[in-house]
Order: C-alpha cells, then sequence, then structure tokens
C-alpha cells in the first residue's frame, strides 16, 4: 500500500494533468470558433461590399446590422486584435453606407434663378447674402456628407425628436457647455470634441464613437461603443458588446438609466436587445496587463448614480 503522501502527490498530478487536458482542449475549442468566425465575418462583409456597389443600401444596411450582431455575438472568445480588426471594418462600412446614401439620394430639380441686379457705377458692391444653415445639421468629416446632429453652439439646450433621427447618421462636435437630448432612434452616433456637455441619447442601432471629448456626462445605448482621447467623463450606457477605450483616463461607466417617453419603440426600431447589456466590461487597449485592472476606466458606484435626468 503506498503511503498517503505519496497518493497525495499521485493525485495531484492527476488533477494537474486533468486541468492541462480540460485547458487544451478548450483552446482549440475557442481556435475552431475563431476561424468559423473569420470566415463568417469575411463573407458578411463581401455581401455587404457587393450590395453598396450595386446600390442595393437597404439590404446592405440589414446584412450590415447583421455583421454587426456577428461581432457583437463573439466577442467572448475572440483576441483583442481580432475585435478591434472587426470593429474597424463595421466602422468603414457604415461609413460607405452613409457616403452611397448621400451619393444616391435624388438631385435636386431645376430651376430657373432671378438675375442679379447690376450695381448702380460708382457704389460699392453689396455683400454676399450669409447662408442660412439648415435645422441641426453638422458637417462630418472631411469630406463627407452633411450629417444630422449639431456643431459649435455654447451653453444651449439642444434637441432632436424621432422623425429627425431615425436610422439617421448623428454628430455632435465642438459643443461648449451643452445640454443635448436625443429622442428617438439613429443608425450611428459620434460625439467629437466636446467640453463640459450632456449628452443624452435614445437607443443607436449600431455604433457610438466618443472622440476628444472632457468632463461630459453622456447616457449612450448601443451595440459597439468605441472611446478615444478622452478623459473625465461618465458615461451611462448599454452596450450589447465588450466597450473599448484608448488614450482615455479617468472615465467612469454605469448602467444607462435615461427614459423618455417612446424610448420602449424605439429600442424595438433599433434591433438592440435589452436583456443583453455589458456596460461593466471594458476593454482599454492601452492596458496590456492582465493581471492587474486598468487605471484608466472604473464602475460609478452605486450610491453616486443619477436616477433622475430631468
Amino acid at each position: 500500500v503506498l503511503p498517503e503522501r505519496l497518493q497525495r502527490r499521485e493525485a495531484e498530478r492527476q488533477q494537474g494533468v486533468e486541468r492541462q487536458r480540460q485547458k487544451k482542449e478548450a483552446q482549440v475549442v475557442k481556435e475552431e470558433q475563431s476561424e468559423f468566425f473569420l470566415a463568417a465575418f469575411a463573407r458578411e462583409r463581401e455581401a455587404v461590399e457587393a450590395l453598396l456597389a450595386a446600390g442595393t443600401l437597404e439590404e446592405a444596411a440589414a446584412r450590415l446590422q447583421a455583421l454587426q450582431k456577428l461581432l457583437t455575438g463573439s466577442v467572448r472568445f475572440l483576441a483583442p486584435y481580432e475585435v478591434r480588426q472587426g470593429q474597424e471594418t463595421v466602422a468603414r462600412l457604415q461609413g460607405d453606407l452613409a457616403a452611397r446614401r448621400q451619393q444616391l439620394q435624388p438631385k435636386k430639380k431645376f430651376a430657373f434663378r432671378a438675375l442679379k441686379k447690376e450695381a448702380a457705377p460708382g457704389s460699392a458692391p453689396a455683400p454676399p447674402a450669409p447662408a442660412a444653415p439648415g435645422p441641426g445639421l453638422a458637417e462630418g468629416e472631411s469630406g463627407g456628407p452633411p450629417l444630422c446632429g449639431f456643431s459649435g453652439a455654447q451653453d444651449e439646450e439642444l434637441e432632436l425628436g424621432p422623425a429627425e433621427l431615425l436610422q439617421r447618421d448623428v454628430l455632435l462636435s465642438e459643443l461648449r457647455g451643452c445640454r443635448v437630448r436625443l429622442r428617438g432612434n439613429p443608425n450611428t452616433l459620434r460625439v467629437r470634441d466636446c467640453r463640459g456637455c450632456t449628452v443624452l441619447c435614445g437607443p443607436v442601432s449600431t455604433s457610438v464613437l466618443v472622440d476628444g471629448c472632457s468632463d461630459c456626462l453622456l447616457a449612450l445605448a448601443c451595440q459597439q461603443l468605441r472611446t478615444h482621447r478622452t478623459r473625465d467623463c461618465r458615461v451611462y450606457v448599454q452596450v450589447t458588446s465588450r466597450a473599448v477605450i484608448e488614450a482615455c483616463t479617468e472615465v467612469s461607466f454605469a448602467p444607462y438609466s435615461w427614459s423618455y417617453p417612446g424610448i420602449e419603440g424605439d429600442f424595438e426600431s433599433s434591433g438592440l436587445d435589452r436583456n443583453s447589456n455589458n456596460w461593466n466590461l471594458v476593454d482599454d487597449f492601452d492596458w496590456l496587463a492582465t493581471d492587474k485592472p486598468s487605471p484608466n476606466w472604473s464602475l460609478i458606484p452605486e450610491q453616486e448614480r443619477i436616477t433622475c435626468w430631468d
């Protein structure tokens, strides 16, 4: 009969062998899942690109939303760089879709214009009349189509409703001390270079990008949240994938709690799953240590969270 000490050592060895076997099997499964995802993602991406090229935009939008859901449902077994590549691909396709929509919009009909009267000899030319800005329009990226939103305002109350937002791409840029309410269902949202602002937004069908912001309070519901070059911001979020931060400091998170009449209908039209919320799962692309939490983000303590917004 083996001594008890040797029996215990043998049992520990067997347990170690079993753990290694399970770990190896789990790794094989993870690799197989990753390979399946990459193949499926590539097929869907090519399908979306073909539909965009053919001008079949509604089907392209539906396939693009399915592509986003495929990525969202696969983040648990993908490597961080695979998640990042997938997110960048989806963001690029969303930009291509917006550009194609703008390109294929019907052109304005030709109309005669009144001829300008000639100025009297010796009189100073009249200054050109300033162009009247459209309500709630802001320029998108350089060379891109105009987007729904606000730009350059300071210390204002700004608001857009469901009819203005439905499946639109929204841009908020260079705002200072503003309070923005977006009651409705946008397709995408970009919040860029804003300071000291409160942004309350209804459910966004696809992605939200927060870039270059500071001292802001945001309430966001979306499939994908990316935050770049941002500091000292509080984010109340419902997100179906894992939020991503990069080059950020002092960003804190809490579950999405803003509400308004009609928000349930907006969630239905957005396609977001209200039962799926990864608000407390954040990937920091600047923090590679796996044994220590990132110092760049935190969770807002429950007793400090906002419960009344208006």
